[in-house]
């Protein structure tokens, strides 16, 4: 058996940046950044931040956008996957990405333009599913009982 997941919740380093394959499928590329902060042998604090390369495929990457922007609070599942190439002096370069297949938009209502969960697999079965980018659905209720409630009319996509 295998397994290849990534799961990273963060802080979005640069606005994404969309665009087309040339079979007309949209990429959006991004990056996030994770702190781990720890004390070190002698009791002081330490902190380090973690970036990390983002892409996401097809409605997803539409969304990612349209919707995240620098600052925006963000959880993202997905796979690892490395690539490589010759740079123009021949030197073999390699990059490390997380290609993203479900995406949790962290911030509280109002300081960014949605809040909702968007996953290019499957719905999720549990009490909070997720919304299944390629059906459209509503996003789930906020746990929050002083939000309004969202109607299906009033979302953008």
């Amino acid at each position: 058996m295998n397994l290849n997941k990534a799961m990273i919740i963060g802080n979005v380093v640069r606005d994404p940046e969309m665009r087309s394959t040339p079979t007309g499928q949209n990429v959006t590329s991004y990056s996030i950044a994770t702190n781990r902060v720890w004390n070190d042998t002698n009791g002081q604090k330490q902190e380090r931040a973690e970036f990390h390369n983002i892409v996401a495929w097809r409605r997803l990457a539409e969304i990612s956008s349209q919707y995240l922007k620098k600052g925006s609070k963000v959880y993202i599942e997905g796979r690892l996957q490395t690539r490589s190439w010759d740079d123009p002096n021949g030197v073999k370069k390699y990059r490390t990405e997380i290609i993203a297949e479900n995406m949790i938009m962290l911030d509280r209502a109002g300081s960014t333009p949605s809040g909702g969960d968007f996953n290019t697999e499957q719905p999720s079965m549990d009490k909070t599913p997720a919304v299944d980018v390629n059906q459209a659905s509503a996003p789930k209720p906020s746990s929050d009982s002083s939000e309004e409630e969202i109607s299906i009319e009033d979302i953008p996509f």
